[in-house]
């Protein structure tokens, strides 16, 4: 049976993030891809003009739709906007109990909230816990933990403090350091690090959500945690190192790379 993963997450009308980076990201990975909406951004390369949330029933309805007739193997959640809609995919999700990847997406590459103030706790409380992994960059780190987190270091503690909060296992991401890209995979007992040289180039934009769609992807088809994120470390690597050029400001990056197996 050809597996599938499904992603919960907003729209970028050009391509580069949301919903649209994660389907072409799970095609690559030889994933059928779910798509279920929270959210539709205006927006490009140069800025996000406005965001506008869809109902929480709404947003259950396409998951339950899904979950009844093609089942994924596993599920990734990106920009969900406010604590309505994060209570009420959690509580679904909560039902399913299936392999879950948290982005937890807060600002877009342009500088614009993507999530209501109030939602960061209801995103702790109540969808973090239910994750396997979280994939937060460094300011996300910061928001989630209020730490600083600015070096190795300070990404294991936030890493610690995350897990110890939710339980679920942390990768901080270091693409705001200096230095080689060194990312943190905290499991609840072990570090693993995973590094590539850093790529210095505009065009990262959609990074977060295709790396975290990759991982997703690589669950679906059964690795283990560790190499599903060597996998998506791998394959977002080269998407940027091969991004198209598209676009005046931060482009999108290369999503038909072919993973490495």
């Amino acid at each position: 049976m050809k597996p599938v993963a499904l992603s919960i997450a907003g729209s970028d009308p050009s391509g580069g993030a949301g919903i649209q980076a994660d389907l072409k990201t799970f095609h690559q990975f030889g994933v059928y891809g779910e798509a279920v909406l929270t959210l539709l951004t205006v927006q490009n390369t140069t800025e996000v003009a406005s965001v506008h949330l869809l109902d929480p029933g709404l947003v259950v309805a396409q998951i339950r739709a899904v979950l009844i007739d093609i089942p994924p193997q596993a599920v990734k959640t990106g920009a969900l906007g406010n604590a309505s809609i994060i209570r009420a995919v959690a509580a679904v999700l909560a039902e399913a109990r299936l392999p879950l990847v948290v982005d937890p997406v807060m600002i877009s590459k342009h500088g614009a909230s993507l999530i209501a103030d109030e939602a960061r706790e209801v995103l702790l409380a109540e969808l973090l816990p239910l994750a396997t992994l979280v994939t937060p960059n460094l300011p996300e780190a910061e928001a989630l933990t209020g730490l600083t987190v600015d070096s190795p270091a300070s990404m294991k503690d936030s890493a610690r403090a995350l897990n110890a909060a939710t339980g679920a296992a942390i990768l901080v991401k270091g693409g705001h350091l200096q230095g080689a890209a060194l990312d943190l995979l905290f499991d609840g007992a072990t570090f693993h690090e995973f590094t590539s040289e850093r790529l210095w180039t505009p065009n990262t934009h959609g990074t977060g959500c295709t790396y975290s769609a990759a991982i997703t992807a690589a669950l679906a088809i059964g690795l283990e945690l560790p190499e599903a994120v060597e996998r998506a470390k791998s394959y977002i690597t080269e998407a940027i190192r091969t991004n198209p050029g598209l676009g005046r400001g931060a482009g999108p990056v290369n999503h038909h790379v072919h993973p490495i197996q």
